[in-house]
């Protein structure tokens, strides 16, 4: 087994250096282990020799060697990580089980591109304790081609909807600039608690990681965040109770959506990491889950002309919009041509 693979960097992850997006995505990575790595050419960029601190763009390739990914990715001191995954590798069994039940997920596909539903609760990728993810089934879905396929962005645990992949490296390059030149328009749905103070408009918000006392979180900072703009609009509202927004992020920062609907005073429901701990709308039944819809890409097409892929409410949310009396069939819903 060589178990190299290429990993892309994903959409708003650009600008940072080399090492510290490997040590994000492989926290268990020794630093002395890294730049050894680093030193003998293993770890490499768009396919040429790099350097710890070389910065990496949205889209670009990085060569990911199968000591990184067997050592470092979700083992413990004990050497096995839960679910009976060793060093953090899915086992054949549970990735093939995985991959076939995404091939019952697949929105749209052709020749460059595949284009999942991806579900609430599933990661994308792997983590120092997550087993169980996306990226670890992607061999399941190459449907004959001589590639694997890649992913060309990320979606939150809890979010669910539209997740892209490219099946070649080619096309993984070409929509990785597209995102980084924002061609591809994403539009997401959310409920949220109370109803923002305008119908419309920008949120424009720079962003920061920091410490926090729910682990690290993202946070407004004037000074040394990074530029995060999401353009927002009421699509209905339940009263004063909770809206229903659509959210198009023209950045993509970890968590922005979060943060900027909690920074307008609406929290997103469900959401345990930046909402309050208590909502009135838990006592009417509806659900703890994270109420964030990835739910329309307009991609531009590597070979040409564009699409766009919508994917269906989940369960739980569809059981909230019952509630709040919220109706998708609603021409409001229908996303606002720029």
């Amino acid at each position: 087994m060589s178990g190299v693979h290429i990993a892309v960097v994903g959409n708003g992850e650009g600008g940072q250096r080399l090492d510290r997006w490997l040590r994000s995505r492989y926290p268990n990575l020794k630093q002395g282990k890294l730049q050894k790595l680093l030193r003998t050419g293993q770890v490499r960029l768009d396919g040429a020799r790099a350097k710890a601190g070389d910065r990496v763009s949205d889209g670009q390739e990085v060569r990911i060697p199968p000591n990184i990914d067997a050592d470092d990715t979700a083992k413990g001191a004990g050497g096995k990580g839960r679910s009976g995954a060793i060093g953090g590798r899915m086992d054949m069994a549970k990735a093939a089980s995985l991959g076939d039940d995404l091939k019952d997920r697949i929105l749209y596909q052709d020749d460059d591109i595949i284009a999942l539903d991806k579900p609430p609760g599933l990661a994308v990728q792997g983590g120092s304790k997550t087993v169980t993810h996306i990226d670890g089934a992607l061999d399941r879905l190459k449907f004959g081609a001589n590639e694997r396929p890649r992913l060309v962005h990320r979606l939150d645990r809890d979010t669910s909807g539209v997740l892209l992949l490219a099946r070649s490296r080619a096309a993984a390059a070409a929509l990785g600039k597209s995102f980084q030149l924002r061609e591809t328009r994403k539009i997401y749905w959310a409920i949220v608690i109370g109803v923002p103070d305008r119908a419309e408009g920008m949120i424009d918000a720079p962003l920061a990681k920091r410490a926090g006392d729910r682990g690290d979180l993202v946070q407004v900072d004037h000074s040394n965040g990074k530029p995060a703009k999401t353009g927002m609009r009421i699509i209905d509202r339940a009263g004063k109770e909770a809206a229903w927004l659509e959210l198009e992020p023209l950045t993509g920062r970890t968590h922005q959506l979060r943060v900027h609907c909690q920074l307008i005073g609406t929290p997103i429901l469900g959401d345990g990491k930046y909402g309050p701990r208590e909502a009135g709308l838990y006592d009417h039944g509806i659900e703890r889950k994270l109420h964030l819809h990835a739910r329309m890409l307009r991609v531009p097409l590597p070979s040409g002309g564009s699409v766009d892929i919508t994917a269906p409410l989940p369960v739980h949310m569809l059981d909230t919009f019952q509630h709040l009396g919220f109706h998708q069939s609603d021409e409001r819903a229908e996303p606002i041509d720029l």
